[in-house]
Order: structure tokens, then C-alpha cells, then sequence
């Protein structure tokens, strides 16, 4: 081979390798990234019991269900009251994070998306203190989302007394139901009458809410029946467990439970210790609550 042919090959190879050398960067650079997988929570928020049988029938329940609505999310939990969960803790050695404790951990941990659903009854004091412990955290998430109370609008009165509808027993003449709420100082305390309200208004007359520290008072449910000559009362509690105010305010043998004084007036009396908790019905208006949180703001106005 000649100088010249020599000249021209070695010309051809360089070429070649400057092409290939380009092209390749090229190629790597039009390949699309694999993303990062999205971390989502899941924070069940309830006030908490120190009773364990209840606490599976109810909190656990409710907590089992919305995971199961929600797949995509990792369940967490959460109480509000610190007073249970210092009991747990130094009693049976469980341990259960605040509301505070379980948000810092999900952000610690890399969650982009935050669903809280609180398992309270009311839009009242605990749920208001909740909103404030968990704002600062708002924005340290890519999607955070909190749903609503049991009992945030008049659809859910409905919703829930459909509900009890199928659990409270059957009721023949001159017997009724009587519910025991908590009841609270908080202006949501005006939802225990209102239920009582829409009882009436949807047919239920034969069914009254009562509150242990509200209104209405045993006192103004006993003239309800005293009105309606009710001589048989099965009573329930209005509350997600059925613990200590259930068992011992309700439903316990000591004076001063709603079970001795009813029984003290002449009223046939038995109970019912189910908390809302355990009520499917209930529990699917936690999941729509949580669902509706899960939407943006205005969506609904706009489908309609």
C-alpha cells in the first residue's frame, strides 16, 4: 500500500471514530430517566382508647377499611390524646405517636403526598387543634390533604342515621333508643341537638341523642320520652368507641350511669355497647371524606 492510500485509510478511520463519538452522547442523551417513586401516607388520626377489645372493633376497624380504600397509600396512626397514650405506653408497652410525632416521622421519611382523615365526630375543639398542630406542615409536601369530621354537613346527618338505622334493634310501641354522645364546650356541641333534630325530621321519633358533658342532657332526653310515654329504652353509644364513658357513664352499675337513673324512673332499660366505629355505614362516610379531601379545590362546583 502506498503513502498516499495509507493517508487516505487512516483519514477514513478518524473520521468514523469522530462520528461515532458524537452520535453516541446524542443517543444517551434522548433516553428518558426512570422516575422517582412517589411516597404516600395515609395518617388515620383518632382521640384514642385505652381499652383493647374496643380499640380493634373500632379505631382499627375504621383504620383497616380506609387503607383498603386507599392502596396506594401506607397507613399511619395517630391519637390526640396524650393522657391514653402514656397510659398504653406505661400500662401494655405501646407505643403511639401524637398527631405531631406522626406528621414529623412522614416527613422525615420522604413522603411527597399526606392524606390525613381524623376519626372525630364533631368539628369541634380536637379536630380544630389538629388543623393548627399539622399547618405548619403544609407546605412541606407536594400534595397534603385533611378530611372532614363525621358530622360535616347535613348529608352526612342523613348519611350516618341510615347508618344506625341498621344497627339499632327493632322497636315496638312505647320503646326507643336513646344515643349517648360525648358533648364538649366547643360551639360544635350545637351538633348533638341537631341530630337530634334530623332524627325527627327524617322520621326517627322514637330515637334521641343525649351528650354526657353537652346538651342535650340526659335530663332533656328523659322529658323526650316522658312526652312520647316510652316505657322500654335500649341505650347506645354516639361515640367511635365504645370505652370508658359507654361502659361505665352509660352502661356501668354505679349511681349516676344513664343505665341506674333510667331504671330509677321506671324505664325498662338495656344496652348496646357498639361504637360507631364498628358501623360500616359510618365507616364508608370516613373513606367520601377523605376521597373529597383528595380533590381539588372547586372541582365539584365546576362538574356541576
Amino acid at each position: 500500500m502506498n503513502r498516499k492510500s495509507i493517508i487516505l485509510l487512516m483519514t477514513g478511520l478518524l473520521l468514523a471514530g469522530i462520528v461515532l463519538t458524537v452520535y453516541q452522547p446524542v443517543a444517551a442523551a434522548e433516553a428518558t430517566p426512570t422516575p422517582a417513586v412517589s411516597k404516600k401516607a395515609l395518617l388515620v388520626v383518632s382521640f384514642g382508647t385505652s381499652y383493647a377489645d374496643t380499640r380493634a372493633k373500632t379505631i382499627e376497624a375504621t383504620e383497616k377499611t380506609l387503607a383498603a380504600a386507599f392502596p396506594d397509600y401506607d397507613l399511619k396512626r395517630a391519637f390526640t390524646s396524650q393522657t391514653i397514650i402514656d397510659i398504653l405506653k406505661k400500662r401494655d408497652g405501646i407505643e403511639i405517636d401524637n398527631a405531631g410525632q406522626a406528621i414529623e416521622k412522614i416527613y422525615k421519611d420522604g413522603y411527597s403526598e399526606v392524606l390525613v382523615q381524623p376519626l372525630h365526630v364533631i368539628n369541634g375543639e380536637e379536630y380544630h387543634s389538629l388543623l393548627v398542630e399539622l399547618n405548619p406542615y403544609k407546605e412541606k409536601f407536594a400534595k397534603f390533604s385533611i378530611g372532614s369530621p363525621l358530622l360535616s354537613s347535613h348529608e352526612d346527618y342523613v348519611a350516618a342515621i341510615k347508618a344506625l338505622d341498621k344497627e339499632m334493634p327493632a322497636r315496638g310501641e312505647k320503646e326507643a333508643v336513646v344515643f349517648m354522645g360525648h358533648g364538649t364546650h366547643h360551639p360544635a356541641d350545637a351538633a348533638y341537638a341537631a341530630m337530634n333534630y334530623v332524627l325527627q325530621d327524617e322520621g326517627y321519633t322514637d330515637v334521641f341523642v343525649g351528650t354526657v358533658e353537652g346538651y342535650p342532657t340526659l335530663d332533656t332526653i328523659i322529658k323526650s320520652l316522658e312526652a312520647a310515654k316510652i316505657e322500654k329504652v335500649t341505650l347506645m353509644p354516639f361515640m367511635i368507641v365504645a370505652g370508658d364513658h359507654a361502659q361505665n357513664d352509660m352502661a356501668g352499675d354505679e349511681e349516676g350511669s344513664w343505665k341506674v337513673i333510667l331504671k330509677s324512673k321506671g324505664y325498662e332499660v338495656e344496652t348496646v355497647l357498639k361504637g360507631l366505629g364498628e358501623m360500616k355505614g359510618i365507616q364508608k362516610i370516613y373513606i367520601e371524606h377523605a376521597k373529597a379531601a383528595l380533590e381539588p379545590a372547586g372541582e365539584e362546583e365546576a362538574a356541576e
